[in-house]
């Protein structure tokens, strides 16, 4: 089988490019905006610059190609540059998931759409599947958009919402563990959050979910997390025990003292029995994904 990714040079792009590798025989189509960023190389992966924007390039390539399976990860992710560019968040999060949809419809690949907790308002999580969604910012709603827009054109695809990933990076672009990490190292006093809640996710098992996906041609929306329900504040002394770092230089403080500038959902965090049951997901603990990453110092 082939298999397209977009957004490769992300983080979870080429946790997805190191799963496919190394636990199937598919070829890989990486895709990326601008120059091959991947430190991967091997025969049955190559990598095209593809901007999914440009819609005649993105149709042209996808037609050219033909892939049994889209992972289609690619997204303008952060939540405050979304807010104040809300037509580049829409071309990049909305308007390339139809070029990709509308250009794949002749071919009938199976799709998996990434998607976010941001969907939800953070009003009652943890949630599941069924739960009402009501997102509280322009990124979230982004993403609704494109959840909606590939079900109705592939009502077989999956949709594989995630919340917080965290892991190695390898010089991508900085996540939480990263900065947490980093910045205690340096015994730099930090502040973090501790009145939003997620259920972090750890890399590796969220491309583990999306190939047991792929797997199954799962239909429909999944919930791809951890289990616990943490604020950042507690993830970050989590941290510093694990890593034998200075708990006293992370001091917790509320969300509103960050005025930024898109509102953040206080509480969601995700159920994930369905993905259990149906795909065979499983989650470490924290403290667990912590002892298997060897962080940079």
């Amino acid at each position: 089988m082939k298999i397209l990714i977009t957004g490769a040079n992300g983080f979870l792009g080429q946790q997805l490019i190191l799963q496919l590798l190394a636990d199937t025989q598919h070829a890989i189509i990486a895709t990326g905006r601008g120059e091959n960023r991947l430190s991967i190389s091997h025969e049955r992966l190559r990598y095209q610059s593809l901007d999914i924007t440009d819609g005649l390039s993105a149709s042209s390539f996808y037609k050219i190609e033909n892939p049994s399976c889209i992972i289609h990860a690619a997204a303008m992710t952060q939540a405050d540059k979304a807010e104040t560019q809300k037509v580049d968040c829409w071309n990049a999060n909305v308007t390339a998931t139809r070029f990709l949809l509308e250009a794949a419809k002749p071919f009938q690949p199976y799709i998996i759409y990434v998607s976010t907790d941001f969907v939800f308002s953070g009003e009652a999580g943890p949630y599941d599947e069924a739960a009402a969604t009501g997102p509280v910012n322009y990124y979230g709603s982004s993403k609704l958009a494109a959840e909606h827009a590939v079900l109705e054109a592939f009502p077989n695809a999956g949709i594989a919402r995630t919340c917080l990933v965290y892991g190695s990076n390898r010089g991508h672009r900085t996540t939480i563990l990263d900065w947490i990490l980093r910045n205690l190292q340096e015994g730099k006093s930090i502040n973090v959050v501790n009145d939003q809640w997620r259920t972090p996710t750890y890399v590796n098992e969220l491309a583990k979910g999306i190939l047991l996906m792929i797997e199954k041609k799962a239909a429909g929306i999944y919930h791809l997390s951890g289990e616990e329900l943490m604020t950042p504040y507690e993830m970050a002394l989590s941290v510093a025990k694990q890593y034998s770092l200075d708990e006293t230089l992370i001091k917790p403080i509320s969300s509103a003292s960050l005025n930024e500038v898109a509102q953040r959902p206080a509480r969601t965090g995700f159920v994930t029995d369905k993905a259990k049951n149906e795909l065979g997901f499983s989650h470490c603990s924290f403290k667990k994904a912590l002892s298997l990453i060897k962080p940079e110092r």
